[in-house]
């Protein structure tokens, strides 16, 4: 496998304004190689989540934890967007994310065309484009567009974002503010 290096300070300018263009204002950059990845998080997954098993970017439809950790470590520079937001009703998140994600796929795509063949996108949530998922990756009708979470990839999210210094806890209810994350990949 080639060595990758990091990107140089006019190449994260150059990303950045594309960031800022499609107004995503809050996000760090990370050595891919701080990003925690743990067997508890694909465990949480599948004996906890009600998205297990029913969208085709979450497990089981997902790489082993193991080829996740792999994939992580082809890369030299990924960037971290941090999104808060409080709800009055639980069920808003997922307009909310959905809208999100939209303007992230976007993103990706506009970094991709800008000469960075590798930009992988994951979701700050689950995919949640289509109203209905297939659920299995090989009849995902909006292929092209569907990215897993950082969990489904079996991210440790509050362990990797408290690394570069943002917010995150458990929320006892919805009246407090979500921190949510999502991950660009880069080079």
């Amino acid at each position: 496998m080639p060595s990758r290096t990091r990107l140089t300070t006019k190449k994260r300018r150059e990303l950045e304004s594309i960031f800022h263009k499609h107004n995503f204002e809050d996000y760090k950059w990370i050595n891919p190689s701080k990003i925690v990845v743990s067997q508890w998080v694909r465990m949480k997954c599948t004996f906890g989540c009600r998205e297990y098993g029913k969208t085709a970017s979450c497990p089981p439809n997902v790489p082993s934890v193991a080829e996740c950790e792999r994939f992580f470590h082809e890369y030299k520079d990924a960037a971290i967007f941090h999104f808060a937001k409080k709800m009055e009703k639980p069920e808003d998140r997922f307009n909310w994310t959905r809208k999100i994600n939209m303007k992230l796929v976007n993103l990706e795509r506009e970094v991709f065309l800008s000469g960075y063949e590798r930009a992988f996108l994951l979701f700050m949530d689950s995919c949640c484009i289509c109203g209905e998922c297939s659920g299995d990756r090989a009849t995902c009708k909006e292929p092209r567009l569907s990215r897993p979470a950082p969990e489904a990839m079996a991210v440790d999210v509050f362990s990797t974002v408290k690394q570069v210094g943002y917010p995150i806890e458990v929320l006892s209810d919805y009246s407090q503010a979500m921190n949510r994350y999502a991950f660009l990949m880069v080079a």
